[in-house]
């Protein structure tokens, strides 16, 4: 079993950044694939980010490519969104995973979650 905490959510101005931490515990991680995951209050969880663990290849969705970058450190079990140009629209909890048994954009494949961090971007 893996466990997966999220930190570094908070409030920020539009135009601002952040860097979410996603730390794990119980197992390693570095033959996961790992994945952030945000959910806005009355829409569908959306896939925000992934970094596969063969060859750290990364993936984004449309929305925040470019603005974002998921990182890994395998010795310390920990992956990292660093979230720039901030916008409103990024408002939301996220949400760590890992091991995806699926395409990386499918939330129902992964088999780990963290709780989630609150993000909130003010105009």
């Amino acid at each position: 079993q893996v466990l997966l905490v999220e930190s570094g959510g908070g409030l920020v101005q539009a135009g601002g950044s952040l860097r979410l931490s996603c730390a794990a515990s119980g197992r390693t991680i570095d033959s996961y694939t790992m994945a952030w995951f945000r959910q806005a209050p009355g829409k569908q969880r959306e896939f925000v980010a992934a970094i596969y663990w063969t060859d750290y290849s990364t993936y984004y969705g449309d929305s925040v490519r470019g603005r974002f970058t998921i990182s890994r450190i395998n010795d310390l079990n920990t992956v990292y969104l660093q979230m720039n140009s901030l916008k409103a629209e990024d408002t939301a909890v996220y949400f760590c995973a890992g091991y995806a048994r699926r395409q990386h954009t499918d939330a129902a494949g992964y088999a780990y979650w963290g709780q989630g961090t609150q993000v909130t971007v003010s105009l």
